[in-house]
């Protein structure tokens, strides 16, 4: 099974000035989302060494400019992948977040299955996250980089441990720039959805 590093964008235009992001295509990479971006290469450099990796990217502005980073330092082209995308976040995204205020979950729906802004739930990404880690578990590579977003990342671990997109882990620090290293599992990924 290969080994699956997920690294969150570097810091964008809109991370800077706190906005909701989703999937929203433009903002770019700022100069420090570029260190970030650079930083992360150095650490997927030193945990792949001369095996055999693949690089898939976001198709979102701020993930293919980290993944393309990324790409030129470990010598490998990069793939884009829209099921990477960030949660969609529908009429919030370009709203700075200090404007918007909490909302209850409708009753009778679990808030996990809300579609906040009329965008996607965290079901919805669960589900394509799902597939797309079934498929990428027959990569013929030893690692897999996985450039994304946020909220993204932390569906794609919950789906690479076998959990719900009830389970997900809210406690994790998940830093612009930052890498996390796991293990796919196709049997998890499968029956997790």
């Amino acid at each position: 099974m290969p080994t699956v590093h997920l690294v969150r964008h570097g810091r964008s235009t809109w991370n800077e000035q706190g906005r909701i992001q989703g999937q929203t295509p433009h903002p770019p990479l700022t100069e420090l989302g570029r260190t970030q971006a650079r930083a992360a290469a150095r650490t997927l450099r030193a945990a792949i060494g001369a095996q055999s990796a693949q690089i898939v990217s976001s198709d979102l502005v701020r993930a293919q400019e980290t993944a393309q980073i990324i790409g030129a330092a470990l010598d490998l082209p990069v793939r884009t992948e829209a099921r990477l995308r960030e949660q969609g976040l529908g009429e919030m995204e370009g709203r700075l977040a200090r404007e918007l205020t909490a909302q209850p979950a409708p009753d009778g729906v679990p808030v996990e299955e809300v579609r906040w802004g009329g965008g996607e739930s965290l079901l919805d990404v669960h589900r394509r996250l799902s597939a797309l880690l079934a498929e990428l578990a027959t990569a013929p590579a030893d690692h897999l980089v996985l450039v994304t977003h946020g909220d993204t990342l932390r569906v794609a671990l919950a789906v690479l441990a076998g959990r719900t997109h009830r389970q997900l882990d809210w406690h994790l620090a998940i830093d612009n720039g930052s890498v996390h290293t796991t293990e796919i599992d196709p049997a998890a990924a499968a029956l997790s959805g």
